[in-house]
């Protein structure tokens, strides 16, 4: 984690806030429910296609969440005449696509 992170916030309105936490906790059980099929055995390509869904509703939360940043924190530096938060989005962009 770099420096920055610590120091900077977000901050979100409360309904933009509730839908992320919402998508993460269903992200969560669906990683509880990988975790009891691998204890309970259950067969390899079960347990993929779940892990699958699990990569595809990341997904969806980065995509959720890159919109949010776009149109508040980008926009808002871009305003403010500080153009360092494109060189940080190209960096993010390039994590999420590997």
């Amino acid at each position: 984690m770099n420096d920055s992170c610590c120091c900077r916030k977000t901050e979100r309105e409360e309904k933009d806030k509730k839908a992320l936490v919402n998508r993460l906790s269903r992200i969560e059980g669906q990683i509880r429910g990988i975790k009891n099929m691998l204890e309970s055995d259950a067969y390899c390509a079960d347990i993929l296609t779940q892990s699958a869904a699990v990569s595809a509703a990341m997904n969806a939360f980065n995509k959720a969440l890159l919109e949010q940043h776009l149109h508040g924190c980008v926009v808002r530096d871009i305003r403010n005449g500080d153009e360092s938060s494109i060189d940080e989005l190209a960096e993010i962009m390039k994590k999420l696509m590997r």
